[in-house]
């Protein structure tokens, strides 16, 4: 994690005394970046780097300033820096970064503006509207009421033009929605729900035809001059239309300014320095080519041309008033601060609540999510009661029962790797909503695992009615919810495993590989392929009492066993010497001595599973605290 502007230099945002003079809905007059600077260690010659260097900027209110620059030129570490978002790893930053011509501290930052991802972070499987709602619950004072909320939502996708598709889903892999260009502007609605002030936009038209394009940005200066919203993005490479809707531009090469002022003013700046823009030309293609070194036949031509570009800019008089607007923003300040408390925000309960209702939604509609896994689970029981059907009483069936056992408790913890893309995705929508200052890794892990309990329960329950009798395990109701319950508790535990290893390793194809090593090795060390009696001492002692599956695996076979006797075979002869010997039959408990199980411990049993389930959401939790990406 890379440490925030606050952290790094001695202009702490932490600690400003006027924290409390902004609120979301105060006026944000100006937004200021002075001498900003970042610094990392380069990889090969192990010395300090800049990767921005003393870039400077002021934007008003009701302004759309765009950053653009080849690809490496620091536009995207600097719109993070100005957002305070984690940019590059190991960046020291220096440099001052004024709201109003003063700091501010995160938490009042988060609160007077909003940061629109690169791509777009929705739920594939709620509505356009939905999102909307639930944006504005999640964001909104408490002191907001229904009517409200509702009326700030009808009028943004009026604003955004997508009335139309209130009622459309977003669109998931399998289920067609929006459009990308109607994806976009959902994305930046659903952020100005709360009306920021300050909004970041990181590549807003990536994907977008020019149209498309245009239409975005169109979109979004009307609603910064209508409503004195001061937006700040970056842009690749747009059309000249779109390039003509830009209030000002910031063009940034190799960490350095090129030029920064109105857009209207940049063809008559680069013809003053000696490179004027041909007629019916994009000025955009003109200006990016002319500051980009990378693909250049001359080389040491065009880094030439570029120091030369850079020192232009630093002793032109825009650079000058740039400076002065700075200063002026900061002798100003006074004058501009609102002495109020700050905005109240949606309470812990409350959150969780939304966060529950929003993912009851994406659970039933979704079918990766669930769907999917019921219909496996349901093939799994199926398969399982037919393969080992109706087993008798007599000992060659002892074990198959074992085996039985092993396979639905093993293989039902397996195929919990299918809920990795699933929350893989919320992971997402979590990291988005809690840089944006919504709510913290506690509500979403908290809600997280209480979606996941009536979903498994079905799961566990469908899973039993089927394989439980079709097995003909013993028929005895108190046996048979034994049943359910150990399976239940495995599941959980599965899905806590999963909720573990795609928190630490946020990528689908690590997290599903980890996530099935991980329960092979469960399945190798849980007591069945190998009995705990005669298992390599290391194994036993570093893996297996940490195993999940094999406090169900004991669990299920102790429900089985306990109680059961089984007939001999011809000539009385026993495969398992009990007490019941000389009767020709075979105590359960013998089967269990082998294994070296015990009864009478169900608690304890029940006592360590549910401690291993709350170990893995607690590591989740904090992996998720600590992570910020």
């Amino acid at each position: 994690m890379v440490p925030s502007i606050g952290e790094t230099t001695t202009h702490d945002l932490e600690s400003n005394s006027s924290e409390d003079a902004f609120l979301v809905n105060d006026t944000v007059r100006s937004f200021s970046w002075d001498k900003v600077t970042a610094t990392v260690k380069d990889r090969e010659t192990k010395k300090p780097k800049d990767i921005l260097s003393n870039v400077s900027g002021h934007v008003s209110q009701g302004e759309v300033m765009v950053l653009m620059g080849p690809s490496g030129s620091g536009k995207t570490t600097l719109l993070n820096v100005l957002a305070h978002r984690d940019n590059a790893a190991g960046a020291e930053i220096q440099g001052d970064i004024l709201v109003n011509g003063q700091k501010v501290s995160l938490e009042t930052f988060q609160q007077i503006s909003s940061y629109v991802e690169q791509e777009d972070v929705l739920i594939g499987s709620l509505t356009v509207e939905e999102t909307m709602f639930f944006a504005a619950k999640l964001a909104l004072p408490r002191a907001i009421g229904k009517k409200e909320r509702m009326q700030r939502i009808s009028t943004l996708l009026d604003a955004f033009g997508i009335q139309n598709q209130a009622k459309t889903l977003i669109g998931t892999p399998i289920r067609k929605g929006i459009s990308g260009g109607q994806k976009r502007r959902v994305s930046v609605a659903s952020q100005l729900i709360t009306c920021p002030k300050i909004l970041f936009l990181d590549e807003p038209t990536s994907g977008l035809d020019s149209t498309a394009s245009y239409e975005v940005m169109s979109y979004v200066k009307d609603l910064a001059k209508r409503n004195n919203l001061l937006v700040i993005a970056s842009i690749h490479q747009p059309s000249t239309a779109t390039f003509e809707t830009f209030d000002k531009l910031l063009i940034l090469s190799a960490g350095k300014t090129c030029y920064f002022g109105p857009t209207s003013q940049m063809s008559g700046y680069l013809g003053d320095i000696g490179h004027p823009m041909p007629i019916q030309t994009n000025p955009a293609e003109f200006v990016l080519d002319l500051v980009n070194t990378d693909f250049s036949r001359d080389k040491d031509g065009a880094r030439s041309r570029l120091m030369i570009l850079h020192a232009a800019w630093e002793s032109s008089t825009n650079a000058s008033a740039t400076q002065d607007a700075i200063e002026s923003s900061a002798t100003a300040a006074e004058k501009h601060l609102i002495q109020t408390s700050k905005s109240e925000h949606a309470n812990f309960l409350s959150v969780v609540l939304t966060l529950l209702h929003r993912t009851f939604i994406k659970s039933y509609r979704d079918v990766v999510a669930y769907g999917i896994r019921i219909a496996m689970y349901l093939g799994l029981a199926i398969m399982m009661g037919t393969v080992w059907l109706r087993l008798g009483n007599k000992q060659e069936n002892i074990q198959p029962f074992a085996n039985a056992i092993f396979f639905s408790s093993a293989f039902m913890s397996f195929m919990a790797v299918a809920y990795v893309p699933s929350f893989l995705e919320d992971r997402s929508t979590f990291i988005k909503e809690r840089a944006n200052g919504l709510y913290g890794a506690t509500a979403f892990i908290v809600s997280n695992f209480i979606i996941g309990i009536p979903f498994l329960f079905l799961i566990t329950l469908l899973f039993s009615v089927v394989a439980y009798w079709l097995v003909n395990f013993r028929a005895d109701a108190e046996a048979f919810f034994t049943f359910i319950m150990w399976l239940f508790l495995d599941l959980l535990a599965a899905e806590s495993l999963v909720v573990l290893i795609s928190s630490l390793f946020p990528n689908f194809v690590i997290a599903l590989a980890l996530t099935a090593f991980a329960n092979g090795l469960w399945m190798s060390v849980g007591g069945f392929l190998v009995q705990p009696t005669i298992l390599n001492v290391f194994w036993r002692y570093v893996f297996h009492y940490i195993d999940y599956q094999a406090y169900v695996f004991q669990g299920m076979m102790v429900n089985e066993f306990a109680t059961r006797v089984y007939q001999c075979g011809d000539g009385c002869q026993c495969t398992y010497a009990s007490e019941l010997s000389s009767q020709c039959q075979i105590a359960g408990t013998a089967v269990l001595d082998s294994y070296g199980y015990k009864t009478g411990r169900t608690g304890k049993w029940v006592g360590i599973l549910l401690a291993i389930i709350a170990v893995y959401r607690l590591f989740g939790w904090a992996l998720l605290s600590l992570r910020k990406r």
